[in-house]
């Protein structure tokens, strides 16, 4: 197969479009042909090598985490896929025309949602619904989204309000007219010291951008409150004991994505797409994406 392999830490140049063996599904195992992977943050910094104490690459390796395809070949003992199924997860190795997927974690791509834009949703919106739940929010509490303009900002909007809370979008200035669409209660500019010093305190915080604004943000906890975060806790948490901080790791969830999934299908939840370029585009897509402002980028085989 084609695919995207990396030989060497450095930037979007290193990322060749070479051969590389056709994977072969093992036990509890699904080999999906893959429709469209996307760019993460996650993948560029593993390729710059900014992640290799907690999460190498072996070289020559693969890498990419989101995938929307098809099923070739369901390994031995699975159960519930069959050959042609349109599926999408959270998977390793994402970037090549094939790839390997854990069955307990390959969902079905809802009826009315197109399978290459799909491929869009795995990382982002379950990181998004499970930084939400990690807040602990409850109906009628306020909780704010640092970062709502994002793709995990956006996911986690939309989750905070399924779980009856009320939600502020907090973005920076120049984001305040797209913010107004990501479906918070109230949006603030976070970029501005006076729309925080005038926050009330709040029940809980979602965190995705962390730096200065999570040390002002956490300042703005109710005692005994969370500060939930994808990107580290605030460098002066330890000033604010009685706030919890809860670190944020996404975990692959089937029925998560599914739902998510069914969200975005319903026009609920809007995740947008900047780009979409051939896999061989790879370096220069994730040099786009790491650019920022454009949207989820896609790589199609």
């Amino acid at each position: 197969m084609k695919a995207i392999v990396i030989h060497e830490y450095g930037g979007p140049d290193v990322l060749r479009f070479e051969e590389y063996p056709d994977p072969v599904p093992g036990p509890g195992e699904v080999l999906v042909r893959v429709a469209a992977a996307s760019v993460n943050p996650i993948d560029y910094k593993r390729r710059a090598g900014l992640t290799k104490d907690f999460y190498p690459i072996k070289f020559p390796g693969l890498m990419g985490v989101d995938i929307a395809g098809t099923v070739v070949k369901p390994g031995p003992g699975v159960e519930g896929f069959s050959v042609g199924d349109r599926v999408f997860a959270m998977a390793d190795n994402t970037y090549a025309e094939l790839c390997l997927v854990k069955a307990d974690v390959l969902a079905r791509v809802p009826k009315g949602l197109d399978l290459i834009e799909a491929a869009a949703l795995p990382l982002v919106t379950t990181t998004g619904n499970q930084l939400a739940s990690a807040t602990q929010i409850k109906a009628g509490q306020t909780v704010l989204v640092a970062g709502a303009a994002g793709n995990v900002g956006r996911s986690a909007v939309f989750t905070a309000k399924q779980l009856g809370a009320t939600v502020i979008a907090g973005v920076l200035k120049r984001q305040m007219e797209e913010a107004k669409g990501v479906g918070a209660d109230h949006v603030i500019a976070t970029d501005d010291d006076l729309e925080i010093a005038n926050l009330l305190l709040l029940d809980a915080v979602a965190d995705t951008v962390n730096g200065k604004t999570a040390e002002k943000l956490i300042a703005k906890v109710k005692p005994g409150g969370v500060y939930a975060s994808v990107v580290g806790e605030p460098g002066n948490a330890a000033n604010y004991p009685s706030v919890k901080v809860a670190a944020v790791y996404s975990t692959a969830d089937r029925k998560t994505l599914e739902l998510m999934a069914e969200a975005v299908r319903d026009g609920k939840l809007v995740i947008p797409i900047g780009r979409k370029l051939l896999l061989s585009q790879a370096a220069e897509a994730q040099a786009a994406a790491e650019k920022g402002g454009i949207g989820k980028v896609l790589l199609l085989p």
